[in-house]
């Protein structure tokens, strides 16, 4: 009789417990849409995901990770200095060991193409598949200027759309008052890409410069749009008023990142890359961004995309592993010259 008790009182605060976390979680589920809408700036934290700071490493000694590497810093605003890695092609690799920052600022007017490689949210300059994809082409005979925006890595400030471009613009500006004849291109990951199309844009139309080409990986027409199909608003999709409460609060947010109005304007060569199977941004974002720059741009011989098949399994992050990466850019850089 005391046994069965025991069980009865066991089984009843159980299923006060289980309905407890259940009310809990349904409180949390409804509140979160109005939270965002009431402040915005919480949707910050997840479009930068920067509170995601691995992996955690000595930026200062890039070498662990990269062959002929230099870290350095750049003040792109008052109080606030960005971290960059500057790779060099790795047909120079056996000379710059032992050489200093200024030395490696002197080769990139050796007239090898020069990438400013823009990252997605999340991680820093040292993640895995950035760490791949600058191997990958300094191998192909191409500098890459790596960045780490405010408030990743190791550079100071908070993120925001303006920061990031700012941040970018600055790093063009430095790269180009040593870069000679040397090719300039923007390679823009994910929320890189907006970054990309929006430096791009404003140096088109403040300073009538055009970027030498452009190459957006795994990009999406703009923000709002984007965050309507990544896996994580899927619980809330069918929420009522979603649109409304989520998506409308990034521009309360000062969030927009638009590439589809951006590319209506340049006229830089464009190059898209997208792989089938992308579980974050799925591939109609990247063929419609891509529609909407072919029907904008007067030469279409400027503006390609390139879809990587499903069954190479490339996913969101590791286009980089595919062996013809730098023959497609380097395919392309040839023919628009």
């Amino acid at each position: 009789m005391c046994i069965n008790g025991t069980y009865l009182s066991y089984r009843r605060r159980s299923s006060w417990l289980f309905k407890t976390l259940i009310l809990h979680l349904l409180i949390i589920y409804v509140s979160v849409p109005f939270l965002i809408r009431l402040f915005p700036a919480l949707l910050a934290k997840f479009v930068f995901f920067n509170i995601m700071a691995f992996p955690l490493v000595d930026f200062g000694k890039p070498e662990l990770l990269l062959n002929h590497t230099v870290n350095f810093y750049l003040t792109t605003e008052p109080e606030v200095t960005v971290g960059v890695w500057h790779v060099l092609p790795g047909s120079r690799g056996i000379e710059a060991q032992g050489k200093d920052h200024s030395w490696y600022e002197e080769t990139l007017a050796d007239d090898n193409p020069i990438i400013i490689y823009l990252h997605g949210n999340g991680g820093n300059r040292a993640s895995g598949h950035r760490v791949s994809l600058m191997k990958v082409m300094s191998g192909a005979g191409f500098h890459i200027l790596a960045l780490d925006y405010r408030g990743y890595g190791d550079s100071s400030g908070c993120p925001s759309e303006t920061g990031l471009t700012t941040d970018a613009m600055c790093l063009y500006d430095w790269v180009k008052a040593r870069s000679g004849n040397s090719t300039v291109l923007f390679w823009g990951h994910s929320l890189g890409s907006g970054v990309a199309t929006n430096v791009a844009r404003k140096l088109l139309e403040e300073k009538g410069i055009q970027v030498d080409l452009i190459v957006l990986e795994a990009a999406y027409t703009n923000i709002r749009e984007a965050a309507a199909h990544i896996p994580i608003t899927m619980i809330y999709r069918q929420f009522p008023g979603f649109e409304y409460l989520i998506l409308d609060s990034m521009a309360l947010g000062d969030m927009f990142f638009r590439n589809d109005e951006n590319v209506k304007v340049l006229s830089s060569p464009l190059l898209i890359l997208h792989a089938e199977d992308d579980p974050i941004l799925p591939i109609h974002l990247g063929r419609k961004l891509f529609e909407i720059a072919l029907h904008s741009y007067e030469n279409k011989d400027k503006v390609k995309f390139v879809a990587f098949p499903e069954k190479l399994g490339l996913a969101h992050e590791n286009i980089c592993i595919d062996p013809e990466l730098p023959a497609i850019v380097k395919d392309f850089l040839k023919s628009i010259k």
